[in-house]
């Protein structure tokens, strides 16, 4: 099996299983050539660690003729410059999510991988898991009968208890939906198909917010961006879903996901997992019994989607977790600020 060279921009915290799956896990198909990250730092860390090279920036790295894939583990805020600048020199392309921070940023970026003739994929890549595969199977078994509906809720007070640097979710190309909504729409779009239509309600509930987490404890941030986003998402296929991705909530008994069918109800599992139990409902049965997972992946196996683009790209594919993908959830999440703007539906393209 060709092994495809990968080059990670970004040793943020997500880097680290990144890393540990592309030397260990995917190690038949992803070779780690290196690493860089504008804090240096970091880089050395990760280079000592992963024992690969530490470039002195991105664009360095984008020179190296022997890098085949962009691994993009960059801010939200700035995956499309790290994005354009990798597929502009010629280099396939993995980020995480989201693609871009806007709908006209994902534009560009689908339309200039399209011109260079390089795969453009990303996160999220959960729903290549045991989870949601098993879920997709069940459904097109027949077990819940027609799809009729879903709901999908990912509801907290945010990240500024616990995570290391939140700022950035309280910034441009942040908020639930854009950091979090990746995760429920791709999976919604996995298990019911395409999306044709949107429309949406957003708010953020406060001016500012206080980080109390280490290091930046006592740190005052400015909310740029809605943190409570509620959705309503039409398929082709007919039907409908109730989406709520929020910062805002403290507690609450809401499922994380749940699709309802003519003839029963699947529980998925928590679309940011790889496994994780689902439960199916059928009127005979009269409870929810939990079925096994029929596929494989049940572990964090982050980077799933990158040994797939690098499979694809060996045999001359198109990857699941790639840009037809990527851009269409892209397109339905701004969909839901683009209505809650215009006050109107929103047709998805």
């Amino acid at each position: 099996m060709k092994k495809m060279k990968i080059g990670v921009v970004g040793c943020g915290d997500i880097s680290g299983i990144y890393l540990t799956n592309i030397t260990g896990m995917f190690a038949a198909n992803l070779e780690l050539v290196g690493v860089c990250d504008l804090v240096d730092a970091k880089a050395t860390k990760a280079a000592e660690e992963y024992k690969t090279r530490k470039y002195k920036d991105m664009h360095a790295l984008f020179a190296d003729p022997s890098v085949e894939i962009v691994l993009n583990l960059t801010r939200p805020y700035e995956h499309f410059d790290v994005s354009m600048a990798a597929i502009e020199a010629g280099k396939h392309v993995y980020t995480e999510k989201p693609l871009g921070a806007t709908l006209e940023e994902g534009i560009k970026l689908r339309d200039a991988a399209a011109q260079k003739g390089v795969q453009l994929g990303g996160a999220p890549d959960t729903f290549l898991g045991a989870g949601i595969q098993t879920c997709r199977k069940l459904i097109d078994d027949g077990y819940i009968g027609k799809p009729v509906a879903a709901t999908a809720f990912m509801a907290c007070p945010g990240h500024e208890s616990w995570h290391p640097d939140p700022a950035f979710y309280y910034q441009f190309g942040g908020g639930p939906m854009l950091d979090m909504g990746p995760y429920y729409t791709t999976a919604l779009v996995t298990l019911l198909g395409p999306v044709q239509s949107v429309c949406g309600m957003t708010q953020a509930s406060r001016e500012t917010r206080l980080i109390t987490s280490q290091p930046h404890n006592g740190t005052i941030v400015k909310v740029e961006t809605p943190t409570h986003i509620a959705g309503q998402m039409h398929f082709a296929s007919g039907a409908t879903a109730s989406i709520i991705t929020s910062f805002d909530v403290h507690a609450h008994n809401l499922p994380i996901m749940e699709i309802y069918g003519t003839a029963g109800t699947l529980s998925v599992p928590d679309p940011n997992t790889f496994g994780g139990p689902v439960r199916l409902y059928r009127p005979e049965q009269g409870t929810f019994l939990e079925f096994p997972l029929t596929f494989g992946y049940p572990e964090n196996s982050r980077g799933l989607g990158l040994s797939d683009m690098a499979a694809a790209i060996a045999k001359g594919e198109k990857p699941r977790a790639g840009v037809d993908l990527i851009f269409h959830v892209l397109e339905i999440m701004t969909g839901f600020y683009r209505s809650a703007e215009t006050k109107s539906h929103i047709h998805i393209h």
